[in-house]
């Protein structure tokens, strides 16, 4: 995605104060808009097969529309096709008004790969409309490439303090059943003093050896230090980021976080007693 359509300072800003990502004012405000029109240009593919194609059937340009949603306004552009035959469930013909469960699914579909079958259920479910598997497929085969640059770029080469965690969730699996799953965040403080989401890994479960992988992935896109790495008591972690980055003192493979949460409990426990 461009960097120019998002303003990832002003999205960090936005973060640290509480402010809406998604709101007309917010910074990842182009993102929907991005993923809405990328919808519809893979439907617009699905409905163009072969058959379709071959009956003379061609794309003819597209039309713009303004839509409301709950994340503010987006600008639509529609693709159109010779025979006037498609039928666009996205958003559709002449709706100025995105349901507001949709645009939520939407961005929760591609950010946390929402099983295609996932996605024909909820459709069917929530607005009664039926997406054949091609649609869904046509669909992301056409936003994925986005979260995929984006967990690929590039990072500095340089984090001053840098957040390692794993958070366990219930998700459901492809047979349906409930199995618990770890997400590995990576939050960092830039050289501008800016936090940056450097990465999310998902994986069965929290172990040394995972984060090994997840240390080659960030040196590949460009990390060559880390000065400060919070973590917790996980077994064998400090040495496995210390063979990464070397310069990286025992002293500061620490659980930080903690450290500082007692302090601040011990300074807020002394201040109460003094007004005894």
């Amino acid at each position: 995605m461009d960097n120019l359509e998002i303003d990832y300072k002003k999205a960090a800003q936005q973060l640290r104060s509480g402010e809406a990502l998604f709101g007309k004012d917010g910074a990842l405000a182009p993102l929907l808009e991005r993923i809405l029109n990328s919808a519809l240009e893979g439907e617009m593919d699905a409905h163009l097969s072969e058959e379709e194609r071959s009956s003379g059937n061609r794309r003819n340009g597209k039309m713009s529309k303004k839509v409301q949603t709950k994340y503010g306004e987006v600008t639509i552009e529609t693709p159109r096709d010779r025979d006037g035959t498609f039928q666009p469930e996205t958003v559709k013909k002449r709706e100025t008004i995105l349901a507001n469960g949709m645009a939520d699914q939407i961005i929760e579909m591609y950010a946390m790969g929402t099983s295609t079958r996932d996605i024909s259920s909820y459709f069917e479910r929530e607005f009664n409309t039926t997406l054949s598997a091609d649609t869904i497929s046509s669909i992301t085969d056409r936003v994925l490439p986005e979260i995929t640059a984006w967990k690929s770029r590039m990072l500095d080469p340089v984090y001053a303090i840098c957040w390692l965690d794993a958070i366990h969730y219930k998700v459901k699996d492809e047979n349906g059943r409930a199995v618990t799953r770890a997400i590995y965040n990576i939050l960092g403080i830039n050289k501008e003093g800016q936090k940056e989401l450097l990465g999310m890994y998902v994986s069965k479960s929290e172990g040394a050896n995972f984060w090994l992988e997840v240390l080659t992935d960030l040196q590949n896109r460009g990390v060559r230090d880390l000065l400060i790495c919070c973590i917790d008591g996980l077994k064998g972690f400090p040495d496995a980021i210390k063979a990464y980055f070397l310069r990286v003192l025992c002293s500061s493979v620490l659980s930080i976080r903690y450290a500082i949460l007692s302090s601040m409990l011990a300074v807020s426990i002394k201040r109460s007693l003094s007004r005894i």
